[in-house]
């Protein structure tokens, strides 16, 4: 569960993406982050579920969240996702993004991935993800997602059938692939998205 040594892969075929901004909002990191994608030959769907509304910091971007509601964000991410659900989706998000992108990929049977950068969500006992291809970034330590909690997730994510595969960044902040926050590690960002374009190009 440490990063390994790796390199940028092409992408052998293209998926459909959705992926959900983090707490701080639809800010310009997640467009880039679309575009790298888009480049690798995907189709990126970036839903905007705060209206516009984008934070500089995790605390006024919870302040965002908690005004708008749990119900409320699961329903709009539900609403972006579904135009796109019957090919398959690949779900990816951004730290509170990466929660939502996990229930929804748990939830939804044709899901063919899932990405998850900086975040996770609670795993019901009665879950199941038969052979999902999962991959986690994350930093190391990260205030958000404590080392107990990653491991618990990391164990019932394989009890529900899912694989996967978990890189974690030492010295990186929470946000670390946000250049415009004092968070941002270049060196972990770079390979994050050289692994990730690695990991959907082999779904």
């Amino acid at each position: 569960m440490s990063v390994p040594a790796s390199t940028e892969s092409a992408a052998s075929g293209s998926s459909t993406i959705v992926l959900f901004h983090s707490v701080c909002g639809l800010r310009p990191a997640v467009h880039a982050g679309a575009d790298r994608l888009r480049a690798a030959g995907h189709e990126v769907i970036v839903p905007d579920l705060f209206d516009g509304r984008t934070a500089d910091s995790v605390q006024d971007g919870m302040a965002i969240k908690d005004a708008i509601g749990k119900e409320e964000l699961l329903k709009r991410a539900v609403l972006a996702a579904a135009p796109y659900s019957d090919r398959g989706l690949v779900y990816a998000g951004f730290s509170f993004g990466g929660s939502v992108a996990q229930n929804l990929a748990l939830a939804d049977e044709k899901t063919r991935g899932l990405l998850l950068l900086h975040g996770t969500s609670d795993i019901a006992e009665d879950a199941v993800a038969d052979d999902l291809p999962v991959q986690l970034h994350v930093a190391d330590p990260d205030p958000y997602e404590p080392h107990d909690w990653l491991n618990a997730w990391y164990l019932r994510m394989r009890r529900a059938g899912a694989d996967v595969e978990v890189f974690r960044y030492a010295g990186a902040g929470h946000l670390y692939t946000d250049p415009e926050l004092p968070d941002y590690d270049a060196q972990a960002a770079e390979h994050t998205w050289r692994v990730s374009l690695g990991f959907l190009a082999g779904l």
